[in-house]
């Protein structure tokens, strides 16, 4: 059996993705699902937002689900009320996704025995995306 991987060590291996997600991703620029999509935007990364009532935020389309990511999408930042998180990583458990971040107060404990047992590397102990990369409101 592999060792316990650390927080640094499980932060490095979802930031090495060439394409990220945000679920709960938001058009309200208050909220964190929008913070946490222009985030990823100022450090210039791929985003896509998963959002299922809005075509754009952020000038970046869409998808309604997770299943409906591209398949070069492998981390997925997740901000969302604990039940529809536990939907969330279903989704991404079928689609694939090998990193889930779940941001402060979207985490459940049945949604991270999930991912443990899919095998996902999640990060669900308070970190907070917005504050590993460095946020700016802009």
């Amino acid at each position: 059996m592999a060792d316990k991987q650390t927080m640094e060590e499980k932060i490095i291996q979802f930031l090495a993705a060439k394409a990220f997600a945000v679920a709960g991703a938001s058009s309200n620029r208050y909220k964190y699902g929008n913070k946490v999509l222009r985030c990823y935007q100022q450090h210039g990364r791929r985003v896509i937002p998963v959002n299922p009532r809005a075509e754009t935020i952020e000038g970046l389309s869409c998808v309604a689900h997770v299943a409906e990511l591209p398949a070069e999408v492998k981390s997925l930042s997740i901000i969302t009320p604990p039940k529809i998180t536990e939907q969330v990583v279903e989704q991404a458990i079928v689609r694939g996704i090998e990193n889930i971040w779940m941001q402060p107060g979207a985490q459940s404990p049945q949604a991270v025995a999930r991912c443990e047992e899919a095998g996902i590397n999640v990060i669900a102990d308070g970190s907070c995306l917005l504050v590993v990369l460095g946020y700016h409101e802009s």
